[in-house]
């Protein structure tokens, strides 16, 4: 496989250039102070939420109308806690706060049957969409935010440069080199300087 289907810095695992920047992870990235609270504070939402849900799955199924959906409401709950780790644990949450994103559409996906048929709550159905709604326009944002993130630069930059002056000697060797330079007499500078060149040379 040729390496123009791969980007990346030397030193880090090639990543194929057909995925999106928002589901790799760079522990460079430096996303704002906001963002980075906000993906923190996401973390422990699902944890918590990833909690109730794994502890009570069937009463949330009965209060949707849904008693069926109790299972896949704990096995949410699961996925909800490794994201909630995943967010909290990593250097770099973007690959985990894009996961919610997919998680929140799965949400969506499972409670929209409940507005179908008799189902007598259909009220607590929309305050869960409702709810559901928010949270992944949170997530959608917080997501769009850390993908964007500059990115510092990478460790070899640092330490290959850390060091360099500019100056092609040590700032010893470069005192008074310039003491004795004389200009060439042949000098050709710009027409209108000729005439003051001849007179103070």
């Amino acid at each position: 496989m040729s390496d123009a289907m791969y980007r990346g810095d030397r030193g880090r695992a090639p990543v194929p250039s057909s995925i999106p920047s928002y589901l790799t992870s760079d522990p460079r990235r430096r996303p704002d102070p906001a963002s980075r609270e906000l993906a923190h504070g996401l973390g422990w939402f699902s944890i918590g939420l990833g909690l109730t849900e794994v502890a009570f799955g069937s009463a949330i199924a009965h209060w949707l109308g849904m008693p069926r959906a109790a299972p896949v409401i704990r096995a949410y709950g699961v996925r909800e806690l490794i994201q909630g780790a995943g967010i909290l644990g990593s250097r770099d949450p973007t690959p985990w706060i894009s996961a919610r994103v997919a998680g929140d559409a799965l949400d969506i996906a499972t409670v929209l049957p409940g507005l179908e048929g008799h189902n007598p709550r259909k009220d607590n159905v929309l305050i869960a969409l409702v709810a559901l709604v928010g949270v992944t326009a949170i997530d959608v944002i917080c997501a769009h935010n850390l993908s964007g993130a500059p990115l510092n630069p990478s460790q070899k930059v640092r330490q290959d440069y850390r060091r360099r002056s500019g100056f092609r000697r040590p700032a010893k060797a470069m005192r008074g080199a310039a003491r004795d330079f004389k200009p060439p007499p042949d000098i050709i500078g710009p027409e209108a300087m000729r005439p003051w060149t001849l007179t103070n040379a």
